[in-house]
Parts: structure tokens; C-alpha cells; sequence
């Protein structure tokens, strides 16, 4: 029997859905993860999701869902996590396409619903947007979120809603989610992320990045994003939630508003016009942005000393810990210069590296290795 994930925001929700699927069923035939092609910035420079016409080399499911396996390729200049997670990861990665609106997603849920006849569906969050109402001021990636909520709603079929990680998203407060969550589904502990540890070297997801930290035991506080939002790394990041899908869907606003939409223009409008944005419209003005800066030449004497300052003023701020995004935005270099600065702070910093977070050293300042 097969099992099916909805990784409700894509990108990192993806990995944290391979790693539940294992920790909960081990060897077990894998689950299929139906989840969106939308990786930030740093990895796409191409704002906003992927749909099925952004690829070659996908395998067809049904008459509108795609699997993306690992020799499907993005077309340029799109980038795309979704082939790697598939040649290191055992699960199918279904491709969630919301051109279509949420009108699309529920037709492509169903006709998955039907091809695959799951014994479980779940609807997997990492820390816990998908409860918002909308309106919050911390709220910053709503859309995708409502988007599948909204969908699964429709679907005529039983539906679990799981939280990972409640807060490690860094965009509603644990004490905000904590009437919201209801019985306790799994505390991942430091084996449990074994099966993703290879992903993690490289993978850009903050969030699921922090929910296998804390279930290796890291605690502190973390910066992310390009923002350095702080995150609290405490004994409830590991755990696992159940949450009512309905009662989350009557509490989100902008799920209810998009029920009926037939194109990803349409949510945007409805995002603007309940939460005041499109996150797709940060995208698109931050990408503007970056086409008219020259990155920074990659000087490793240079870099480490401006690491340096970082580590210091984060220190200040009562920082233990960051992203490996977190530190490239912050120092201002951009994705194409990813691998290189990830080598560099690995053959420089090796004690400091959990992938993928990054300890704020609290020792003294280093310099970059001598040929």
C-alpha cells in the first residue's frame, strides 16, 4: 500500500516529509511526496514556483501530475532541488503545478487519490504558517501554504494535517501555535535524521534544516533568512503535531478565499489583498534587484575577517547559531557563489559545521588556511 505526503510548502517540507516517512515506517515501502518545484533565490533565480512546463525528463503519473525523477532537468535560467532529492532520497516526488489555482491542485490531488489509492495522506508543515490567519506581522510565506490547504480541503478523501517544528519558520511564535496543535505524532531524535544527512549538506531549507538541529540536540538561538529573523532552538522543535484541517482552514483566510481560483495570478490578488502581499512580488523586485549587483569577488582573507564582525555582532545579539543561507545573504554574496563559500567555511570552520547550521563561535577570531 502506498502512502502519500502533501509537503505544504515545498522546498524543505519536502525532506522533513522523507524524514517522517522513515522514522515512522523504515524500510517500508516509500511514501510518494506530491510537493511544489520552489526553491528560493539562492537556488532559482527565477521568482516564484515551477510548473510542469519548466522542466524536460518528467515521468507521468496522470493526466496532470508529473513525477520528477533525477534525470529531469530544469530549463534555464530556472534551478530546481526537486531532481537532486530524487536521485538521493528513495520516495517519488509528485510535482505540485499551481498555475492552475487551487481549482488545478485539487484536480491534481484527486487524480493522484485515484491513480495511487493511498492507505494515508498526510499534509505536512514545518513550523506551522499554515495555521495563520493571514494578518499576522511576522507572517512572510503565506501563499503556497493556504494554496494546498485549501486544495486538500476539496479533496474527498481523509486528510492529516502534521506541524513539524512548531516556530522554526520563524514566522508565528510557538506560544501562538500552541492552542492549535493537538496530539503529539513524533519526536524525531538524532537517527531519525540519518536518512536525509546527505541532503542536508546542500540542501537551502532553513526551517527543516533547524528540525533536524534540534533533533540532534542543538539549542540556542538561530538567525535566518536575509532578514536574520531569530529563531528559538528548544526541546519543541523535534515534535510532530496533529492539527484539526478543518479548524485551520476556517482560521486561514487566505485558503477560504482562494477556493475557487483557476490561475496562480488570481491567489496572488487575494494574497495582496489579505495579507498585504505577494510573496511572489518579493521575489520578483529582490531578484531585480540582484541582476544590477556584481557579486563580490571571493577574497577568503577578506570574507573570513567580514565573518568575523558577523560572529561578533551576532554574539552581541545573543546568537548561538545560523544558516548557511543566513551567512551568504548577510555578507552579501549571492548563489552562484554558493558551492564555493560552503567549501571555504568547511575547510576553514569544520568544528562549527552541523549541516546545515553554523555555530557562532564563541572563541577567537581565525583566518583563512595558508596554501
Amino acid at each position: 500500500m502506498t502512502r502519500l505526503i502533501v509537503a505544504a510548502g515545498g522546498g524543505g517540507d519536502a525532506v522533513a516529509a522523507a524524514m517522517l516517512d522513515a522514522a515512522l515506517y523504515g524500510d517500508a515501502d516509500r511514501a510518494v511526496i506530491f510537493t511544489y518545484a520552489w526553491d528560493r533565490l539562492l537556488i532559482d533565480p527565477v521568482p516564484g514556483p515551477r510548473g510542469a512546463h519548466d522542466f524536460t525528463g518528467l515521468e507521468q503519473l496522470t493526466a496532470s501530475v508529473w513525477a520528477v525523477p533525477a534525470e529531469a532537468r530544469p530549463i534555464a535560467p530556472a534551478g530546481s532541488t526537486l531532481p537532486r532529492l530524487a536521485a538521493e532520497l528513495p520516495h517519488t516526488f509528485a510535482l505540485i503545478d499551481p498555475y492552475q489555482g487551487v481549482e488545478g491542485v485539487t484536480r491534481q490531488l484527486e487524480e493522484l487519490v485515484r491513480h495511487l489509492e493511498p492507505e494515508s495522506i498526510d499534509l505536512l508543515d514545518v513550523g506551522g504558517d499554515i495555521l495563520a490567519r493571514g494578518d499576522e506581522p511576522t507572517l512572510k510565506s503565506p501563499l503556497a501554504d493556504a494554496l494546498t490547504l485549501a486544495a486538500c480541503c476539496q479533496v474527498d478523501a481523509s486528510i492529516r494535517l502534521l506541524v513539524a517544528g512548531p516556530g522554526l519558520d520563524g514566522e508565528l511564535a510557538p506560544d501562538d501555535l500552541s492552542g492549535m496543535l493537538g496530539s503529539l505524532v513524533h519526536t524525531f531524535v538524532a537517527k531519525d535524521v540519518e536518512p536525509i544527512s546527505s541532503v542536508l549538506d546542500w540542501h537551502p531549507s532553513e526551517a527543516t534544516g533547524m528540525l533536524a538541529a534540534t533533533a540532534r540536540g542543538v539549542r540556542g538561538t538561530c538567525e535566518v533568512r536575509d532578514a536574520g529573523l531569530p529563531v528559538l532552538l528548544t526541546g519543541e522543535g523535534p515534535t510532530v503535531h496533529e492539527a484539526n484541517i478543518d479548524a485551520a482552514l476556517s482560521r486561514n483566510q487566505l485558503a477560504r478565499a482562494i477556493t475557487a481560483t483557476v490561475t496562480l495570478a488570481d491567489v496572488e490578488t487575494h494574497s495582496r489583498e489579505i495579507c498585504g502581499y505577494s510573496e511572489i512580488d518579493y521575489e520578483r523586485n529582490k531578484a531585480a534587484w540582484l541582476s544590477k549587483q556584481a557579486p563580490p569577488r571571493l577574497d577568503p582573507e577578506a570574507f573570513l575577517a567580514q565573518l568575523n564582525r558577523f560572529e561578533a555582532e551576532a554574539r552581541d545579539r545573543g546568537v548561538t547559531h545560523t544558516t548557511f543561507r543566513h551567512i551568504t545573504e548577510a555578507l552579501n554574496f549571492d548563489g552562484s557563489q554558493h558551492a564555493e563559500l560552503r567549501q571555504l567555511l568547511i575547510q576553514c570552520r569544520p568544528d562549527q559545521y552541523d549541516p546545515p547550521i553554523w555555530s557562532i563561535a564563541a572563541g577567537t577570531n581565525r583566518s583563512a588556511p595558508q596554501p
